[in-house]
């Protein structure tokens, strides 16, 4: 298994050939230039990625990283905290929004325990790899110690290892689940960015307005109280994040460093993408956004990312669902690049070049 910094080191840019070819065989196709909009630069990148103009996604894997909080002793979420354990067994059963979604785009989904604040039969075909049993209340205390935000980070680069020792997987996509988790997650995005918390948090699972003002009173608190470094990412995970926010960010860097594409899900799954950016800017290449979700910090995610969310299907779920739903494009940006014909193939004359 790799360490953090071995998966960094790792990380090597897109083939740049094979992305100029492409660029071209796109400006040759039979059709207007640039009339499939962003589904064309899309299609480069993963031909760069995978090193071909013919790309396959033939394994498609969602990941979904469990964890709970210790800040939901503040009353930020609608739901109690053992609903994350009972929503594990729902992935697992087939039962979950992501499952379904999932198996509509030919993608399985593989459930990781983070820090789930439950004790889970070690044979429960899961990832094993809780951190610890929920996070302290970072409203009183740091969320975690600066070990176990490495140790997060690792798990996750350590799940995408196995994945592709076993041959399971062409690309990835990454979900969440951990009530009290778009705390975690707003706290994430106002550390880096400096912005307003009141402008950065959303309702989660749909609080009301006193409890939304709570909220925000909690995180301004946290944030603080200790005072996260925002050109320290592991100090910002240890300070107010979550295990599976850890979880999520060592996903995307593993993937980096196996030459995989991952999409993420929304404001959870992006704060841990935004952790892996942070660490290690080398990934962005690797790293498509899935949709646009409601929560309003995402938003201020994405642009801190530079990158365009494929979809806005106005969901606010998580899971992973925004993912299994991009998965979607992302198969058709394949197609379009390697079976569209350019004019010359078809032997029509071509209008943009004379």
């Amino acid at each position: 298994m790799h360490t953090l910094q071995q998966s960094i080191d790792a990380i090597r840019p897109p083939d740049a050939a094979i992305h100029t070819a492409a660029l071209q065989r796109l400006a040759d196709q039979a059709r207007p230039q640039s009339s499939l909009g962003i589904l064309e630069p899309v299609s480069a990148r993963l031909a760069a990625i995978a090193g071909t103009l013919d790309v396959r996604l033939r394994n498609k894997v969602i990941v979904t990283c469990a964890g709970d909080h210790g800040v939901v002793a503040e009353g930020v979420s609608l739901f109690p905290q053992e609903v994350t354990a009972q929503m594990v067994y729902n992935f697992v059963a087939g039962g979950a929004s992501v499952s379904v979604l999932a198996a509509h785009a030919g993608a399985s989904v593989r459930v990781a325990d983070l820090g789930v604040s439950y004790d889970f039969d070690p044979e429960l075909p899961i990832f094993h790899k809780k951190v610890g049993k929920g996070t302290a209340n970072f409203a009183r205390r740091p969320a975690m110690s600066r070990e176990q935000a490495i140790r997060s980070v690792e798990a996750g680069i350590e799940i995408v290892d196995q994945l592709v020792a076993e041959g399971r997987v062409d690309l990835l996509g990454t979900g969440d689940m951990g009530i009290g988790n778009t705390t975690a997650s707003s706290a994430i995005i106002a550390a880096f960015s400096g912005l307003e918390v009141g402008k950065l948090t959303g309702r989660g699972t749909g609080i009301d307005d006193a409890a939304l003002a709570r909220k925000v009173g909690v995180i301004e608190r946290g944030l603080a109280l200790h005072m996260p470094n925002p050109d320290d990412p592991l100090d910002v995970l240890a300070k107010v994040g979550g295990f599976e926010i850890g979880g999520l960010a060592g996903l995307v860097i593993g993937a980096a460093a196996h030459r995989l594409p991952v999409v993420c899900d929304g404001l959870i799954a992006t704060a841990g993408a935004l952790v892996a950016c942070e660490l290690a800017p080398q990934v962005k290449p690797y790293l498509f956004a899935g949709h646009h979700s409601v929560e309003i910090g995402h938003r201020h995610m994405l642009e801190r990312l530079g990158t365009t969310p494929l979809l806005d299907l106005q969901f606010r779920l998580g899971e992973g669902t925004g993912a299994a739903m991009a998965m979607h494009l992302l198969d058709a940006a394949t197609r379009i690049l390697a079976d569209i014909k350019t004019f010359a193939e078809v032997g029509i004359a071509n209008a943009q070049k004379q």
